[in-house]
């Protein structure tokens, strides 16, 4: 999960890391247990790497975590929400391509 371009997210700093921040940030709801998850991260992070100063990339771990998915309706994972001046402007459910996360995020920034 070390990535010095992914900042981790929990339920208590969610609104601090995610919400008021001045980027527009991609979160990723992912969990351990999940093989569409892992399969995703490293392109996760490879997008998170090359959008550095322009998106800012957080994860949130939903079994550590249970209030956030909660609160943005999250039902399945991998779920990524773009979010925008503290509001979601994009949802997408299940594993992308790199091409594919590269178009989401490219509404964004």
């Amino acid at each position: 999960m070390a990535n010095a371009y992914v900042k981790e997210a929990s339920d208590a700093n969610f609104k601090e890391v995610v919400l008021d921040s001045s980027e527009p940030v991609l979160v990723d709801f992912w969990a351990e247990w999940c093989g569409p998850c892992k399969a995703l991260g490293p392109v996760v992070d490879q997008v998170a790497e090359e959008n550095q100063g322009k998106l800012n990339v957080v994860k949130v771990n939903i079994d550590q975590n249970p209030e956030t998915p909660a609160r943005y309706g999250v039902r399945g994972i991998p779920t990524l929400l773009l979010v925008k001046g503290g509001q979601v402007v994009d949802q997408h459910v299940g594993a992308l391509s790199k091409n594919a996360l590269d178009e989401f995020v490219k509404k964004s920034i």
